[in-house]
C-alpha cells in the first residue's frame, strides 16, 4: 500500500520528489492505537517517527504529582518523534491516543539507509527540522513571557491555523475541547482558560459552545496574541 498522499501533507517530506516518497512509502508500518492509551513516555527509548493516519495524539509532559501539560494535539497528515531518527536519547515528551488511532512508523535504520540512498533528500529534511527546533523555542517563549490572555490566544489561533474548518460564522476548531484539555495546551489553570474564554466570547472574538470553539474575528484575536 502507498501512503506517497499522506507522506506530501507532512511538512518533513513535502519536498520530496514522487519517486522519493514511492521510497520512503515502502519503508512506513502501520500501528493502532485504542483511545486513552500510551504510545511512550518521557524517558523512554526510541527509534520510530510516527504519522497519524487516522485519529489524534496528544503530545504532553507529565510530572510525578499527576500535573500534565498538552504541547500539541495532533490529527491526521501530523508527524512526530522526529528527533528518534537522528539520536539515540530517551524520549522528551509523553505521546497518548485521543481517540482510537491508526500510525504509520518509520524506524531509524530503514530511514538512514534511505538517506544512504538518496543524500539529495538531506537539506531539505533539515530545513524542516530547524524549524522544528523554531517552534519548539517559540514555545518556551510564550510559555515563560506571555500572560493567560496572549498565551489563550496564541494557542487558539495556532489551533485554528492547524485544525480549523472555516465556515460562514468563522473558523471552527476541530476537535472538540474540554476546558481541561485547552488549559493543558496553554499551560493555564482551568480557572484561568475560562475566564478568559469568556471575556474573548463577550468581546464577540469567539463562540464556545458544546465543546467546539469558533473563531469569528481571528484577525482582532491576533492583537491580543502578543
Amino acid at each position: 500500500m502507498s501512503y506517497t498522499e499522506l507522506l506530501l501533507q507532512v511538512p518533513l517530506f513535502s519536498s520530496l520528489e514522487p519517486g522519493d516518497l514511492e521510497q520512503l512509502s515502502a519503508r512506513l508500518r502501520p500501528r493502532r492505537l485504542g483511545a486513552g492509551e500510551v504510545l511512550f513516555h518521557r524517558g523512554d527509548m526510541g527509534t520510530d517517527l510516527y504519522i497519524i493516519h487516522e485519529g489524534e495524539v496528544t503530545i504532553r509532559l507529565s510530572a510525578a504529582d499527576g500535573k500534565e501539560v498538552s504541547l500539541a494535539l495532533l490529527g491526521r497528515g501530523d508527524a512526530f518523534g522526529e528527533l528518534a531518527l537522528l539520536d539515540d536519547a530517551p524520549r522528551s515528551t509523553d505521546a497518548v491516543a485521543r481517540k482510537d488511532t491508526e500510525l504509520l512508523s518509520l524506524q531509524r535504520e530503514p530511514f538512514r539507509q534511505f538517506l544512504q540512498e538518496r543524500p539529495q533528500v538531506l537539506p531539505p529534511l533539515l530545513a524542516e527540522l530547524s524549524q522544528l527546533v523554531r517552534r519548539v523555542t517559540r514555545t518556551v517563549h510564550d510559555t515563560s513571557f506571555l500572560d493567560a490572555r496572549a498565551r489563550l490566544a496564541r494557542v487558539l489561533l495556532d489551533l485554528a491555523q492547524s485544525r480549523g474548518r472555516p465556515g460562514a460564522q468563522g473558523v471552527a476548531i476541530s476537535p472538540r475541547l474540554t476546558q481541561s484539555e485547552l488549559a493543558n495546551l496553554c499551560g493555564l489553570t482551568r480557572e484561568s482558560t475560562n475566564r478568559w474564554l469568556r471575556f474573548y466570547a463577550r468581546e464577540g472574538l469567539l463562540t464556545y459552545e458544546d465543546g467546539v470553539i469558533t473563531l469569528l474575528d481571528p484577525e482582532d484575536l491576533s492583537l491580543n496574541a502578543e
